[in-house]
């Protein structure tokens, strides 16, 4: 009996841990995160990088920042997110939000979307249909190049849906006739077809970093196999007072 009191306690002291919301941080200029990134794409092929993020400016509604490869000699890019670190970008003549992985305040079990269609997005598909869910799993603790830390993770299941251009394709052949032999070129065009696929995210944020320590992002093909992933993890990160 005591066992089952004590199990009952233990329960109730921790729900409000697990019950805890975390607000947006207050992102400041000069606040930066440098990241080691892991690229894996198919059965072979590898890659590591480096790169600096930091904040150039913060608006009510954005965030400036520059970033920077390690040991590359070109210029730091210059781009803005949201002010949830969400990014945007032009779908069809108008800026659309494409990835928001976080969505303050965040607490355990709290779920968004994020769906969007694209009309000819490449020469290959003449549309593509997004449709990504992302849920708050709860806290966790996580370890990177930076340290251990108890993050809050948040998870993203989606889907994709294309549909392929149409394409034309050169078909030759031999036709024998009187006279000898002529070769024979036909324009053959190929109808539309669909394609589909999935993709899997994951970011560990913790608040007094104000940014994520680790992300994995990974995209899947309508074989159900794997093509690419992306690990990131916090190596170090400087913030300002």
């Amino acid at each position: 009996m005591k066992t089952i009191v004590f199990g009952l306690i233990g329960a109730v002291l921790a729900m409000p841990c697990f019950a805890q919301s975390v607000d947006a941080p207050a992102v400041k200029a000069g606040d930066s995160w440098t990241y080691r990134t892991t690229v894996e794409k198919g059965t072979s092929g590898w890659g590591q990088s480096q790169s600096e993020v930091t904040v150039s400016h913060v608006t009510s509604s954005s965030i400036y920042y520059t970033s920077k490869q390690s040991g590359s000699t070109q210029p730091a890019t210059e781009a803005f997110v949201g002010a949830d670190w969400s990014r945007s970008r032009d779908v069809n003549g108008k800026e659309t939000v494409v990835n928001r992985p976080l969505s303050f305040p965040l607490s355990a079990g709290k779920t968004w979307e994020v769906q969007y269609t694209e009309q000819h997005p490449n020469k290959m598909h003449r549309f593509e249909q997004w449709n990504n869910k992302f849920t708050v799993v709860g806290f966790e603790t996580v370890e990177v190049p930076a340290g251990k830390f108890k993050a809050i993770k948040v998870e993203e299941e989606g889907r994709w849906n294309a549909e392929l251009e149409p394409a034309q394709k050169v078909v030759q052949g031999a036709q024998v006739m009187q006279g000898g032999t002529t070769m024979v070129t036909q324009m053959q065009k190929t109808t539309a077809e669909p394609a589909t696929g999935r993709t899997y995210k994951a970011f560990w944020y913790v608040p007094e970093v104000k940014r994520w320590v680790k992300s994995v992002e990974e995209y899947y093909g309508s074989n159900g196999v794997r093509s690419e992933r992306y690990t990131g993890e916090l190596q170090s990160y400087k913030l300002s007072e």
